[in-house]
C-alpha cells in the first residue's frame, strides 16, 4: 500500500473475470491518476494471461490481489460503493469526498451487502440498464475529476496526445 496523501483515490474491483474490463480500469486509472487498484476473488488472476494494459499503466500503479477489497486501505480512507442499489445516490449529485476507495461490483452479479454496510456512500449510474465495469469506473473516476477544482491547460493536451496527433483548432 502506497503512502497516502490528498488526494486519494483507489479502485476496487470484486470478483472481476475479464482481463479486457480490468486492462480498460488500469487504463482509466492512469489517466484520471489513481493511486492504487485492488481486486479480490480467483477469477482474474486465473484470465490475467490476456493482459490488455495496453499503456502498462500497472508498472506505475499497482494492481494488487487482496482477500477483502474494505480491508484493503487504511480505515480512515471511506468507502465509496458504486453499485445498482435501492437508496443510493444519482452519480451526478455526488460529493466525491478528497480521499476515497471505490469499490465496484463483478460483471455478472453485485457487492455483497457486507460492502454496502461498510460503506460511507452508495452512487449508482443513472442509465438505463447497467453498464459495462470498465466504462462504469472510466465515468465514476471522469466525474471525480470534473468537479475537483483544477486547472486545464494547453500543456495536458500536449502531455496527454497520441504521438501521431498534431491537429490544431482556430476558432
Amino acid at each position: 500500500m502506497k503512502e497516502q496523501h490528498s488526494p486519494y483515490c483507489a479502485i476496487g474491483l470484486f470478483n472481476p473475470k475479464s482481463p479486457t474490463n480490468v486492462g480498460g480500469i488500469m487504463r482509466a486509472a492512469g489517466c484520471y491518476e489513481a493511486n492504487e487498484v485492488f481486486f479480490s476473488g480467483k477469477r482474474y488472476a486465473i484470465a490475467a494471461k490476456h493482459q490488455t494494459d495496453t499503456k502498462n499503466v500497472s508498472e506505475k500503479i499497482p494492481l494488487t490481489q487482496v482477500n477483502d477489497l474494505t480491508q484493503a486501505v487504511s480505515q480512515d480512507i471511506p468507502i465509496v460503493c458504486v453499485e445498482l442499489v435501492e437508496g443510493a445516490t444519482p452519480l451526478p449529485l455526488f460529493q466525491h469526498p478528497d480521499q476515497a476507495l471505490y469499490i465496484f461490483g463483478p460483471e455478472d452479479g453485485s457487492l455483497p451487502q457486507e460492502f454496502v454496510d461498510k460503506a460511507c456512500a452508495v452512487v449508482y449510474m443513472p442509465t438505463t440498464g447497467c453498464m459495462n465495469l470498465a466504462a462504469t469506473v472510466n465515468v465514476l473516476l471522469y466525474d471525480r475529476a470534473a468537479k475537483q477544482t483544477q486547472q486545464f491547460n494547453k500543456q495536458q493536451i500536449l502531455d496527454s496526445r497520441d504521438n501521431n496527433n498534431r491537429l490544431k483548432f482556430k476558432p
